[in-house]
């Protein structure tokens, strides 16, 4: 499932309904973005209604294709100004062995973070700025380019 949204979302929720009544899955697992503040007083991400969601869902598409005993998937990427400790981003991933779950949901963040089409403006004490690629996220995406489960 792919959700892209502009109200929060409470993540214990979210991951509570994902695992609810699962007994087909030995492993879920997890990776919640938040919005960090050390430096950044907001954060804007902006997107292309229906572009985005496509794309998305392209992505949850290759892992389920990758890792064809995954039993469940879980997007939620928010859109829309954010403060310091919000949550971004949810990824889960279900499956009978802890190692596809994992795998899986490392995938799918390394190719969101490079893949998905946002645009993010940091606004820093009054300043604005759009935030540029970096090369360590593209590097980390890389290693699935390569790579096959």
């Amino acid at each position: 499932m792919v959700r892209v949204q502009a109200e929060p979302f409470d993540p214990a929720a979210e991951l509570a309904a994902f695992a609810r009544g699962r007994t087909d899955a030995g492993g879920i697992a997890t990776f919640l973005g938040l919005v960090r503040g050390e430096r950044v007083s907001a954060m804007t991400l902006e997107h292309y209604p229906g572009m985005t969601e496509r794309k998305l869902a392209e992505i949850e598409a290759e892992a389920r294709a990758r890792w064809p005993d995954l039993q469940d998937t879980l997007v939620i990427h928010r859109h829309g100004r954010m403060l310091p400790g919000e949550p971004i981003v949810l990824v889960a991933t279900a499956s009978a062995h802890r190692q596809a779950a994992l795998d899986a949901c490392a995938f799918l963040i390394d190719w969101l973070k490079t893949k998905a089409p946002f645009w993010k403006l940091e606004e820093t004490g009054g300043d604005e700025r759009w935030v540029e690629a970096r090369a360590s996220d593209d590097q980390a995406a890389a290693r699935w380019e390569r790579q096959a489960p």
